[in-house]
């Protein structure tokens, strides 16, 4: 069961919602309740959160009232503690100071815990941005924040529509994407990441899709000798960002 949502983690009301979006205040995700949606008002407020990437997530009126009982007006806003950034951006910048690109993205990763844990090692080892998808991804909230040990204020966070196009453009901006797949042999070790690197970390529940797999440049899988066939999803992006600090440690090497 999921914790309760604090009040201070949502907005409702079609008025309110669209001051914030002109406040450009960061938003989590949109609900909005079914039977309402094509309503002129409410079509209005979704073209505006479809520009920004927002997800919207079309729901029965009683999910809505388990939210708020208040007047929300058939749409309730989440907001997100943290500002999403651009993913171009974050490249060009990095590019620009000299260093040397290291990004990870999360294909579908839907636990709070895991996330918040992932940004915390992310941070510390050094990566440049994360990305997620702006549907089927754990919803950066406060227990988010919590989890990360406040990492995520300082983390950039880029919400993509389509992992496929994001890979695409990394890989022409001249990163390496390794996936962390047991649908391979090849173990972590034998590849390089001393060069601009993006790994990709699948769900808790299947790993990584099967589109992405098949457009990444390499699988790295990691060494595993007990009776348990998988990790712990932010145990694995754990023991693979690590491996990167540990080859970037070294003296450069030839790609």
């Amino acid at each position: 069961m999921q914790p309760p949502i604090l009040p201070k983690d949502f907005i409702y009301g079609i008025h309110a919602i669209e001051e914030c979006l002109l406040a450009d205040q960061q938003i989590d995700k949109l609900w909005i309740q079914q039977e309402l949606s094509q309503s002129e008002a409410v079509r209005a407020l979704v073209q505006q959160a479809r520009q920004r990437h927002i997800p919207i997530h079309k729901l029965p009126l009683a999910k809505l009232n388990q939210i708020t009982r208040k007047n929300h007006q058939g749409v309730i806003a989440f907001l997100s503690p943290i500002r999403f950034v651009n993913l171009h951006q974050v490249i060009q910048a990095t590019y620009e100071r000299g260093d040397v690109p290291f990004v990870l993205i999360l294909d579908r990763l839907t636990d709070v815990r895991n996330f918040g844990a992932i940004a915390r090692t992310a941070e510390t080892s050094g990566v440049h941005a994360i990305v997620i998808p702006n549907r089927t991804t754990a919803r950066i909230g406060n227990d988010a924040m919590k989890t990360s040990s406040g990492a995520l204020g300082y983390m950039p966070v880029c919400r993509e529509g389509n992992l496929a196009h994001t890979v695409a453009f990394l890989q022409n901006s001249g990163l390496k994407v390794v996936a962390c797949t047991e649908k391979t042999d090849t173990l972590m070790y034998q590849h390089q990441y001393q060069g601009p690197t993006a790994l990709v970390i699948g769900s808790e529940e299947d790993g990584i899709s099967e589109e992405i797999l098949a457009l990444v440049d390499a699988k790295a899988k990691i060494p595993m000798f007990g009776q348990i066939g998988s990790l712990n999803a932010a145990v694995s992006a754990g023991i693979l960002m690590y491996e990167v600090v540990r080859q970037r440690l070294q003296p450069p090497a030839n790609f």
